[in-house]
């Protein structure tokens, strides 16, 4: 089986989650769903400093999927400095069969979407504030980049364009 690989990156509150459950429930069974909120947070729970377990484990997790499964989605902030390293080796395992994204939105977007969120009430613009990073593009061949002026529905759909190619 030929696997294909979804890296979904940016900021917190950027509708990354959102958009890999939605991915999911389309793309159906035996998708593979790495969070990296889950694993870190949930699984691991440990701080996202350098060298923490939950890199490893969130590569090894997505490398079972290879071969298993049609689809592995990977999401999380990933900043660049801590998972880039991570993320481009992850790439190459997946022989280059990997679709890069990354929510370049504005601070005031991200803010504006967390605010829809439930997590509103476990952390606000402070926090957002605090672990923003402007621009934190993994810079990979055929790295793409979603924006403020587009819908769930329009990210969904570049995506399945994408990779049902």
């Amino acid at each position: 089986m030929k696997t294909k690989l979804i890296i979904l990156r940016g900021n917190s509150g950027s509708g990354k989650t959102t958009t890999a459950k939605c991915l999911q429930n389309h793309l159906g069974q035996g998708t593979l769903l790495v969070s990296q909120d889950v694993v870190r947070r949930d699984m691991l729970k440990v701080h996202d400093r350098d060298g923490n377990p939950s890199i490893d484990l969130i590569y090894r997790i997505a490398e079972y999927g290879k071969g298993k499964c049609e689809f592995v989605i990977v999401e999380g902030i990933f900043n660049k400095i801590r998972y880039g390293e991570m993320l481009k080796n992850l790439i190459q395992y997946y022989n280059q069969e990997a679709y890069i994204y990354y929510f370049d939105l504005s601070f005031e977007e991200t803010v504006e979407r967390h605010n829809n969120r439930t997590k509103k009430a476990e952390f606000g613009e402070e926090s957002l504030r605090a672990w923003w990073i402007d621009k934190d593009y993994l810079e990979v061949q055929g790295e793409m980049l979603f924006t403020n002026d587009m819908s769930q529905k329009e990210v969904l759909e570049q995506i399945l364009n994408q990779i049902q190619k």
